[in-house]
């Protein structure tokens, strides 16, 4: 009953000043997620096979700190019919979206953790530039990125480094193209990273099947309505500002709720635009334009994001962040630090993760997917 009346006093209090937020807190897994979703203490995030019995309920004023307490969802779901009904209506569609099943994305089904290879055809990327410039060593990447388990490849031919310069568009398309065409043959779906919508528009023609924007569609005027007529899926990424001046001195009011609030208008203006919301994923840009206590605290914070009510990306493969909060070490020998915040991020329900060392990511998420849902299938146990 208190809880209860926590969640009465909470809605009760709010105005349309207020934003509201809603994180899934608890999370869990397997037949006793199933168990509490029948018997309504429950509901399954994102479709399953995680679930959620409490929600922290998460809001601010413009300018002011967020207010946060966690309520269970039963009370939640009581305290709704008696609440104002635009506070109702707004809170109901939020717990709407966490609930709901995620569509395919290119085809590939989201109801079990998958895997995105990164290909940089670039000399300067922070991890691997110059390994894969030349089209031949990027398309032998890209097959070997297959054979050991991606589920997506992508391929991007500007670095988004921390004070990269940027490119020209022919330059880009001289990188990206020969690969785009090199793997199309490939059965994964291709991922063109491109800030550029004459880049996605070749790309898309050439074989590609999903737009990676690092700009959420927004560097171009054109680019939301160059997207729509492609009909391809996208990820929408969250970024502070251009690489080249992202890391200067980035501020946040609440990292979490403030790339929330971003995402939220992007996925609002893309779905204005004709893009269906089914073919959207978000990405909130671990290290871009983020200090290394703000990517703490939104990875934290993750679980948010699925109020957004489409799939989660996230890219934490030797991000800066790791090396900062360990030994220092550079980004080709940050492996164990990658998987520890991929299975992090699995474990607040993430759909895809993009790697660069795929087939480590690949067991390591096998093993945890086994352990953590409580239930092996033939597919788990068979022996290669």
């Amino acid at each position: 009953m208190a809880d209860r009346c926590v969640a009465k006093v909470r809605l009760a209090a709010l105005t349309p000043e207020h934003s509201l937020y809603i994180q899934p807190v608890d999370l869990i897994r397997g037949e006793p997620a199933s168990a509490l979703v029948a018997q309504g203490e429950a509901l399954h995030l994102a479709g399953g096979p995680l679930a959620f019995s409490n929600v922290e309920l998460l809001w601010r004023r413009p300018g002011e700190r967020v207010e946060r307490d966690v309520v269970a969802v039963r009370d939640l779901r009581e305290a709704l019919a008696d609440a104002d009904f635009a506070v109702a209506d707004g809170a109901a569609g939020l717990l709407s979206n966490l609930s709901r099943s995620r569509s395919p994305f290119a085809g590939i089904s989201l109801h079990r953790p998958r895997i995105m290879g990164v290909i940089n055809v670039t000399p300067d990327s922070f991890s691997d530039g110059g390994l894969y410039a030349s089209a031949s060593a990027a398309i032998d990447h890209g097959k070997r990125l297959w054979e050991e388990g991606a589920d997506f490849i992508d391929v991007g031919g500007v670095s988004t480094r921390p004070g990269a310069d940027p490119v020209s568009i022919q330059d880009e398309l001289d990188r990206v193209m020969p690969v785009v065409e090199g793997l199309s043959g490939l059965p994964v779906p291709i991922s063109i990273d491109t800030r550029s919508s004459a880049v996605m528009q070749r790309a898309i023609a050439a074989g590609a099947a999903i737009i990676n924007d690092t700009s959420a569609l927004s560097a171009g005027p054109e680019s939301i309505e160059v997207a729509s007529n492609l009909r391809a899926p996208v990820v929408l990424m969250h970024c502070l500002g251009e690489p080249k001046t992202m890391q200067d001195a980035p501020c946040y009011e609440d990292v979490a709720c403030d790339i929330y609030d971003y995402l939220d208008k992007r996925v609002a203006a893309c779905c204005a635009g004709g893009i269906d919301r089914t073919q959207i994923m978000v990405d909130p840009g671990i290290g871009f334009g983020k200090t290394v206590g703000d990517n703490v605290e939104l990875l934290r914070n993750l679980a948010l994001l699925h109020c957004l009510g489409v799939g989660l990306l996230i890219g934490v493969s030797r991000k800066s962040f790791i090396g900062a909060l360990s030994t220092s070490a550079p980004a080709d020998n940050r492996l164990p630090g990658s998987l520890a915040a991929a299975l992090w991020v699995l474990h607040l329900g993430a759909q895809v993760i993009r790697v660069h060392d795929v087939a480590d990511t690949k067991q390591a998420t096998a093993v945890w997917n086994a352990i953590s849902i409580n239930k092996l299938t033939e597919e788990s146990l068979r022996i290669p």
